[in-house]
């Protein structure tokens, strides 16, 4: 059964945006940890941020005031919100719950 969907994925070019989404099928959303990573072609899967079912939130340096996490508890949805893509932003982004554990992930591609 599958408990995490993600969204919003696809090409842009560098500089542009893009919002992932990711919908979680269960009961027990609000309390959970919700996080995104993301993996490179040949590179590990590394943690982009994550936000606490209270809504604290942390990112990875890398992001640098480019992406924002976001929940909406009544939706069971968690976002991620990017600007200013790099082309070294492509990689497939995964969605993780604490509860449910990950997604399968939705490529984004960004183009010099």
């Amino acid at each position: 059964q599958l408990r995490l969907v993600e969204s919003g994925g696809g090409l842009v070019q560098a500089g542009g945006s893009l919002r992932l989404s990711c919908a979680v099928s269960g009961s027990m959303f609000s309390g959970n940890v919700m996080a995104w990573h993301r993996q490179a072609p040949g590179k590990q899967r590394e943690l982009v941020a994550t936000i606490a079912g209270a809504g604290r939130i942390n990112y990875a340096d890398f992001v640098m005031g480019r992406f924002t996490i976001s929940r909406d508890n009544g939706k069971n949805t968690v976002y991620l919100q990017m600007n200013s893509l790099k082309p070294e932003d492509t990689a497939v982004y995964y969605c993780w719950s604490s509860s449910y554990g990950w997604g399968q992930g939705t490529q984004v591609t960004v183009s010099s």
